[in-house]
């Protein structure tokens, strides 16, 4: 069927962030004098916003005040550097200029806070979504379908005219419990045989693939 809404996970799906997450995990934990982790580890631990992520980033036990001001740290170092190589994945930014061309309407839903997700939005993808959320205090997170149903909301757009766009098995959940169809892609942050055993039945390669499903 033809949607009227592709929404969209941002990192990992439309951009490629890791190595900037990667290095302000690592400047938190150096900072507060904590062994860093590899990038393969910060790209496991993505998918449920930073705060999980500085928790799986530091040994089992560490007291929660001091896990709060580790993640502190992370904010203020990922806030003036989270654009120091994130990019686009190749043939994105093309994707949705054909899927708007199309007609149909471009939202992300993220876990990243919502003032990062806001300005990298602006900073790589100007004029191309007609609506944007990321993680805010008071609204439930990915996997809940809180983010997905404001944005439906705000489209004027049921379920089952939208299609969720993403690359874990959190965006799996989140299309699920929002009652939307799932497309994932193989290029983020899970592999194809992850994404299958996480139940997603469709997983494209390439975004030529991706636009060509969106508007199958």
């Amino acid at each position: 069927m033809t949607y009227k809404a592709a929404i969209f996970d941002l990192d990992g799906t439309l951009l490629n962030t890791i190595e900037d997450l990667n290095a302000s995990v690592n400047y938190a934990l150096r900072t507060n004098g904590f062994p860093e982790v590899t990038i393969e580890e910060t790209t496991a631990n993505v998918g449920n916003g930073v705060r999980q992520l500085v928790h799986r980033s530091l040994p089992m036990g560490t007291p929660e005040d001091v896990e709060e001001q580790v993640l502190d740290t992370f904010k203020a170092h990922y806030s003036r550097n989270f654009c120091q190589k994130t990019a686009p994945y190749e043939g994105v930014t093309q994707m949705l200029h054909a899927i708007s061309a199309a007609g149909m309407y471009r939202a992300v839903v993220s876990n990243k806070p919502d003032a990062a997700v806001q300005r990298l939005v602006a900073e790589f993808f100007p004029g191309l979504f007609n609506a944007v959320a990321g993680e805010r205090d008071g609204v439930r997170r990915k996997p809940a379908p809180d983010t997905v149903n404001e944005v439906m909301s705000a489209l004027g757009v049921t379920p089952d005219e939208c299609v969720y766009v993403g690359d874990s098995e959190v965006d799996v959940e989140t299309a699920a419990n929002a009652k939307t169809a799932c497309v994932c892609v193989s290029w983020g942050y899970r592999s194809a045989a992850a994404l299958k055993a996480a139940g997603c039945k469709a997983i494209v390669d390439t975004t030529e693939e991706l636009a060509d499903t969106l508007l199958d």
